[in-house]
């Protein structure tokens, strides 16, 4: 097992699962803080990295695109101080960090795990019930209905509707987009019913967000609705019509079990991985070093 402990955070690697949890010191976002504890399967990891730094040095998790829910609504475009999926490591841990990055390696090596999409989410998403305020109202999810409410700060058109409740069947997309400079950002849930061109400002499916410290937030409610919708990369004929039932609060749903070596046997199985893994090094595929290292590591769990 591999383990790195620092303010920022803690990750540990048992061979099947990374989990990711958020550092208590006052520098950790509270998006990160409000995330709470990630496990991230094996299977949803396309590739780790160490960078070392002058003061400190970043470790990086890299997951499948369509993976994780909260990346797939952000896109790219979480500050990196609230990443679930970056740690940062004291010069002094260096070592550890990178014997981290090699543990993990030498699992995806092992097991042939692809870094392609995936056609459906391996994580679960924010867990439920989640609300979230920021900018000019809230936001109450509960894996059924969207609640929005607003406050005095609302402007009058938007909020004299009242508070706004969508179905989640009824939902087609989900935007959000962080406030970047001068510009606003918000989070906006387009329902077929109720398309409009007005500005996140004026619409009534919209929170207008203005860049203050809560803001990020609303990224977890936008995940946790998304987790609940058709996977975007899913083909068209297996795309539910409504989304699944969604997982009791704290629960992980259980993914579907692996393929189970044709003799019932994990150490047979791993005399067939290192089988593929010569026929993979004689043909070129693996070098020296990636054959020695993915050998090495077999032999150690057998």
């Amino acid at each position: 097992m591999a383990e790195i402990i620092q303010k920022d955070g803690t990750w540990t690697f048992d061979g099947d699962t990374v989990r990711v949890v958020p550092g208590s010191d006052k520098h950790v976002s509270l998006l990160r803080k409000s995330l709470g504890e990630l496990a991230v399967p094996l299977e949803a990891v396309a590739g780790v990295s160490f960078e070392p730094g002058r003061k400190s040095g970043r470790l990086r998790l890299r997951l499948r695109n369509g993976a994780d829910p909260l990346l797939q609504i952000t896109g790219g475009r979480l500050r990196d101080s609230s990443d679930p999926y970056q740690l940062t490591v004291e010069n002094d841990r260096t070592g550890v960090a990178e014997y981290f990055v090699d543990e993990v390696r030498n699992a995806l090596l092992i097991e042939q795990i692809a870094a392609d999409p995936v056609g459906r989410y391996l994580l679960p998403g924010p867990t439920l019930p989640i609300s979230a305020t920021a900018g000019d109202g809230t936001v109450d999810f509960d894996g059924e209905q969207i609640r929005l409410s607003w406050n005095w700060k609302t402007e009058e058109s938007k909020s004299s509707g009242g508070t706004r409740t969508i179905d989640l069947g009824d939902v087609e997309a989900v935007e959000w987009q962080p406030s970047a400079s001068l510009e606003n950002g918000y989070l906006r849930f387009i329902v077929a019913k109720g398309r409009t061109s007005a500005p996140p400002k004026y619409d009534p499916h919209a929170i207008d967000l203005w860049g203050f410290r809560k803001d990020p937030l609303m990224a977890l409610v936008a995940a946790a609705v998304v987790a609940r919708m058709p996977h975007p990369y899913a083909p068209e004929d297996e795309r539910p019509a409504l989304s699944a039932p969604a997982a009791p609060a704290g629960e992980t749903p259980e993914p579907a079990p692996p393929a189970a070596p044709a003799d019932g046997s994990d150490h047979d199985a791993m005399l067939r991985r290192l089988r593929e893994l010569g026929e993979l090094h004689r043909a070129g595929i693996l070098t020296d070093e990636e054959f020695t290292t993915a050998k090495q590591a077999i032999l150690k769990r057998l």
